[in-house]
């Protein structure tokens, strides 16, 4: 008898083995995929629409005319991190629902 608990032992290890590899795989092509997505993030009712990928970097930003005010910066700089969490908390939800607890460890 080998130290795998009988003749089929080392033939399960192998088969394990396998399926992880295939899990580890499908998990990296649904991160590319996900880094690959793009999310869309709003503030005051779509007046600002901040778009980032999965790799949570902004790729579009768009404002209405309508909410930039020379006196009130702080107010549309508020209005870009407001789109730009709304888009991000998206995405770590599809990560989420995608990658599961693989999510951490690719």
């Amino acid at each position: 008898m080998n130290k795998f608990g009988g003749f089929g032992g080392a033939n399960n290890m192998q088969a394990m083995m396998r399926q992880a590899q295939k899990m580890q795989e499908e998990a990296m092509r649904a991160k590319e995929e996900l880094d690959n997505t793009i999310f869309e993030g709003t503030a005051s009712g779509g007046l600002v629409k901040v778009e980032i990928n999965g790799k949570f970097e902004m790729v579009g930003l768009h404002i209405d005319s309508s909410v930039v005010d020379s006196d009130d910066v702080e107010m549309l700089e508020d209005l870009i991190i407001a789109g730009f969490n709304d888009a991000k908390a998206k995405a770590d939800e599809m990560k989420q629902s995608k990658l599961g607890a693989l999510g951490g460890l690719i």
